[in-house]
């Protein structure tokens, strides 16, 4: 190799750590050390015994290091270096460096699990820390442990952070200090609030750097927006200015990664952060922000959210400007915020949504806490993941992977779209689903302010509409591929969109409510479509595509409510509910159907005799008052309680436990009623006395009588004071000694003895007491008031 990168330096300590100790190896290099581009070809040369695959996090990182490590060997792309990305693949049978995108090689272990012919898998960029690069790597990692105690690996990466991953892979750690020049870096005075005003703030900083310094200019800025308006506002500049993201056709990206005689200034995303080498650069426009992937914990969507990048992102950034000679980064935030800014980036799997992750550990044979991650998925996450994929049908309850759930693995596309296609029945409806799948995999083709309807996005395919034509072509390049993994050719797409779309978004089945273009989705919350967007006409949707901000649905798909898919009529619910009707006293059954937080049908039927007992009952529950509470009841009930004192296996006949149970103890006796009113013909003594057993029934009247029969006749007891009291006319307690004992004395009782007008003489707990003590003179005070009565001496007797 004719490459004087400085990472020739530490070539031989790698060498050496890989082939001769067999160790993992964890390689530190600065941006332009040349470790993309060396360090794989030092190995074949080297002599490694099977292929060398090496992961780029991105499909323009893949294509240009091939690109470059073939020209180094002075060979066309595919030979004996070649790429493979979701999209495009350049090998061949010769080929020994395969460079590949990050999520190809969980695909390609999960098809060959013991990575066949593999010796040696490179992580590149490793401190990027995307999700596909954390799960690879745990999956490589696990395969090394149990199968492959041969396979190496090498975690490339340009920070200095790479403790955690060498502990992780029992790695030696090898520095490689790098060349770079030197760059000045200056800060704004003023921070910009948020990425809308980046735009005119970069266009500004680039017309002043364009005659301040001299070579190219390389412009950070968030997405392809951010791009369009900075390219707009740079209008008249003198300069050739260039866009540079992933979604360029490559003839696009190539223009803006070689020389021209004019200069240049490139309008980049992060992807021109690390792997990419955008020559004559001497000048970075950093505008701090980036775009990112984040979980949105309302909706459970992961979302691009635009967030400030961390200081090792700005380092990198700024580097870009010193590779081939002294530059100067300028930086369009303060030096207050920098000094603010996270050290590093949060790993993608802290923060995005988990479902492809669980379906894919899944699918290995692991549950992901069990697989050696660098940072294990969130718990809370990863349970929200595996209930989606149980409702999916791709995971068993105990979380183990269906038939379905393998199926959707192969088909290495994000589970919800596995299971749409996977959905359909016939060839045709595959192939529909295949189309509608790639649709949703790329920017909206039709724009933002187009109907949400997906109907239109299949016309746009179809070239019935027009729309974006780089984003169709990417459309049908994607379809195209899921068609073939489906088996279904270029046969044309037919069935029901709604109904395909539902098999992945069952949680999003959208039901209008209240205001036009306003839906109640299945899964919890809402969504809205715009004010002129003609689908606000269907009452039943499925929302394929909803903002996580605002709740707005961007694509979406009608559905007939009377002809559901199989899909969304196997998670219906028939619940018929029956209560009762304050206003009339009567008893309303409703039968309902319901899809998660949805009611779809909503009828009134005529109630079955067990639903009006049950619904006299539960209002019988907060309305006691409306039973015929005789005497008798209320005594009964205030006996139970004074025998609960002595038995407390009796039963709780209080109004509070009979409220609540009533349903238990009350509906059999209301067979045949049809209103509340009727509820008072029950003999509510007679029901609560068949609470107790016989055998408690005979106990509680011997002990507790309700009434006591004595030498001059009965006299009832009142229970339902404090204390039980037997009270009646002095006489009819004449010839009696002592007060009487209630449940064998353990249960006090007082004696209440009346005037002939019925007007108390005495209160007494100690009858033959008051006989001796106190009657003599209620005797001398009676015999005056009625000297008509008999009043003796000595009652006793």
């Amino acid at each position: 190799m004719t490459e004087d990168l400085p990472v020739n330096d530490v070539l031989p300590a790698l060498l050496d750590c890989l082939l001769t100790q067999g160790r993992n190896a964890v390689l530190v290099a600065p941006p332009g050390a040349g470790k993309t581009t060396l360090v794989p070809l030092a190995l074949m040369q080297a002599g490694v015994e099977g292929k060398i695959l090496l992961l780029e996090p991105r499909r323009l990182a893949a294509r240009a290091a091939a690109q470059r490590m073939a020209g180094i060997l002075g060979e066309a792309v595919g030979q004996r270096v070649g790429f493979r990305t979701r999209l495009e693949s350049a090998v061949s049978g010769e080929t020994v460096v395969e460079v590949i995108t990050e999520g190809l090689l969980t695909s390609r272990l999960l098809a060959d699990p013991g990575l066949s012919g593999v010796a040696l898998v490179i992580f590149d960029e490793v401190h990027e820390r995307s999700l596909d690069a954390d799960l690879g790597l745990a999956l490589v990692l696990d395969l090394q442990r149990t199968l492959r105690p041969e396979l190496r690996i090498l975690a490339m990466s340009a920070t200095a952070e790479a403790e955690k991953i060498a502990g992780l892979l029992e790695a030696t750690v090898i520095e490689s200090d790098g060349r770079m020049h030197e760059v000045a870096v200056s800060h704004s005075k003023r921070d910009i609030p948020t990425a809308r005003e980046l735009p005119e703030a970069a266009a500004k900083a680039v017309r002043e750097a364009l005659v301040a310094h001299k070579g190219d200019v390389l412009v950070f800025l968030p997405g392809m927006a951010e791009i369009r308006r900075t390219q707009a506002a740079l209008q008249g500049a003198p300069a050739l200015v260039l866009p540079l993201h992933g979604d360029l056709s490559p003839a696009a990206q190539d223009l803006a990664l070689r020389e021209h005689e004019q200069r240049r200034v490139v309008l980049a995303t992060s992807i021109a952060e690390t792997s990419l080498t955008v020559p004559g650069v001497r000048i970075v426009i950093d505008g701090g922000f980036r775009r990112a992937p984040k979980l949105d914990v309302a909706s459970g969507l992961t979302r691009l959210a635009t967030l400030r990048i961390s200081r090792a992102a700005a380092v990198q950034r700024a580097g870009r400007a010193g590779r081939q000679g002294p530059g100067v980064a300028i930086r369009l935030w303060s030096e207050a915020l920098h000094r603010g800014l996270p050290g590093f980036e949060t790993p993608e799997i802290l923060e995005a949504e988990l479902s492809a992750l669980e379906l894919a550990c899944a699918a290995w044979g692991e549950k992901s806490e069990s697989l050696p991650f660098v940072d294990a998925p969130p718990p809370g996450a990863a349970k929200v993941a595996r209930a989606l994929l149980e409702e999916l049908g791709a995971l068993e309850a105990g979380g183990r992977i269906t038939p379905l759930g393998r199926e959707m693995a192969r088909l290495r596309a994000a589970p919800r779209l596995a299971a749409m296609m996977l959905a359909g029945e016939s060839k045709a409806e595959r192939a529909l689903a295949a189309d509608i799948a790639a649709i949703l995999e790329e920017r909206d083709v039709l724009g933002r302010d187009a109907s949400a309807d997906i109907a239109l996005r299949l016309e746009a395919l179809a070239g019935k509409i027009e729309g974006d034509r780089a984003g169709l072509a990417r459309v049908r390049q994607g379809a195209k591929i899921y068609r073939n993994r489906l088996g279904v050719g270029a046969m044309p797409g037919v069935g029901d969109a709604g109904a395909l779309l539902a098999a992945a978004f069952p949680d999003r089945i959208g039901q209008a409510r209240g205001e036009p273009g306003s839906y109640r989705l299945s899964g919890g919350g809402s969504g809205a479509l715009g004010a002129t967007d003609p689908l606000r006409r269907a009452r039943l949707l499925v929302v394929a595509s909803l903002e996580a901000k605002g709740a707005k649905i961007r694509l979406a798909a009608g559905l007939d409510a009377e002809d559901l898919p199989p899909v969304l009529r196997a998670r219906c619910r028939r619940v018929r509910e029956s209560g009762f009707d304050p206003a009339s006293g009567g008893i309303l059954v409703r039968e309902r159907v319901r899809l998660g937080a949805l009611i779809l049908t909503d009828k009134y039927l005529p109630p079955e005799p067990d639903e009006v007992q049950a619904a006299l009952a539960k209002a019988v529950s907060s309305r006691l008052e409306a039973l015929d509470w005789s005497e008798a009841a209320e005594n009964l009930c205030a006996r139970v309680a004074v025998m609960r004192g002595v038995d407390p296996n009796y039963p709780d006949l209080s109004r509070a436990a009979l409220a609540q149970g009533v349903e238990a103890w009350l509906a059999p006796y209301l067979a045949g009623m049809s209103h509340l009113r009727e509820v008072k013909t029950v003999d509510l003594a007679a029901v609560l006395r068949g609470m107790m057993t016989r055998e408690q029934a005979q106990r509680l009247d011997k002990e507790l009588p309700v009434a006591l029969k004595l030498p001059h006749g009965e006299v009832r007891v009142d229970y339902t004071g404090p204390v039980p009291v037997a009270a009646a006319r002095a006489k009819a307690f004449y010839g009696l000694d002592a007060t009487p004992k209630l449940a064998g004395g353990k249960v006090a009782l007082q004696i209440a003895l009346l005037s002939p007008a019925g007007r108390p003489i005495a209160i007494t707990a100690d009858l033959a007491g008051f006989w001796r003590g106190g009657w003599a003179d209620a005797r001398r005070d009676m015999r005056g008031r009625y000297p008509r009565h008999d009043w003796p001496e000595e009652p006793w007797r």
